[in-house]
């Protein structure tokens, strides 16, 4: 199977053109490949298929096999990719994921690829739409009546332990809760507990803040299915969305994440949010299945 490994700010996966490739099993490839120690090494496997619906197809897969359904960094790479390796000459793509169509702007220098603007669409608030078990919250209105309501600033106990958590879906589910000290934060002890807690029956990604002014905000990520991980464009623009709520920041913020940053906005007027970040390939190969 030839393959090119790419990462969007440290978000790293292997990329799998399948207008020349076949690749039989992908949630078993996806895990075989991601080993750090006797595979590529990586966050996932994205296949670029043809479609019907849309100018390409990307499908993900999480390190541990699972399917996800949108990567905001991922699909950047497929932007750069689908130009710099010819099979577009387009400046602006629509590519269908597991969470609909996203339209991007290519810029391009030298002929290549240096950054994708991705049109994320609407951010989802309602809670069963998330989804979010909101019985599982603690403190007044907690319960059923209030499944239809945003989670801006509710309570949520974790492991003995209550955060505060604004939870936003870009396609897929966040959960967003502040910290006094994101560098030092043991993610790896407590986002397990988020991932798995019973008010998120798909699991959730979970992003770990601070805010830094109104328009920077430092964060943390831990993704479901793939454990830590350097970038998550989807759950910046939660990050964004949830500052934004809570009055913390403007519309328009720079947040910083262990790979590097991405300038996201949230137009409230077409309840759109723009994600803006660069891609770059990291090398091309071959290996046997």
């Amino acid at each position: 199977m030839k393959f090119t490994k790419m990462h969007g700010i440290g978000n790293n996966y292997v990329y799998v053109n399948c207008f020349q490739e076949t690749v039989p099993n992908p949630g078993e490839v996806a895990k075989r490949i991601s080993d750090r120690h006797f595979g590529i090494g990586s966050d996932g496997l994205i296949l670029i298929k043809p479609s019907d619906i849309a100018d390409f197809e990307m499908e993900m897969y999480n390190s541990d096999g699972s399917l996800g359904a949108m990567c905001g960094n991922g699909i950047r790479c497929v932007a750069k990719y689908v130009y710099d390796y010819g099979l577009t000459d387009k400046t602006c793509i629509t590519v269908a994921t597991g969470s609909g169509i996203k339209t991007l702007d290519l810029t391009v220098e030298d002929g290549k690829v240096t950054l994708v603007r991705v049109d994320m669409g609407a951010p989802i608030l309602e809670a069963e739409r998330i989804p979010m078990d909101v019985t599982k919250l603690e403190g007044k209105n907690a319960g059923v009546c209030a499944a239809e309501k945003p989670v801006i600033g509710r309570v949520l106990r974790v492991n003995g332990n209550d955060y505060s958590v604004t939870c936003v879906s870009m396609g897929n589910p966040h959960c967003v809760t502040s910290v006094d000290d994101v560098d030092g934060l043991k993610i790896e002890a407590i986002g397990p507990d988020f991932e798995h807690h019973p008010a998120f029956p798909d699991r959730v990604n979970t992003e770990f803040i601070k805010v830094l002014d109104r328009n920077t905000v430092q964060m943390r990520v831990w993704e479901r299915g793939a454990r830590e991980t350097w970038a998550c464009g989807t759950g910046a623009c939660a990050v964004a969305v949830a500052c934004i709520l809570n009055g913390w920041t403007e519309d328009s913020v720079t947040v910083k994440l262990r790979g590097g940053d991405l300038r996201i906005q949230w137009d409230r007027e077409k309840n759109t949010v723009f994600m803006t970040g660069p891609a770059e390939v990291v090398f091309d190969g071959e290996i046997k299945l």
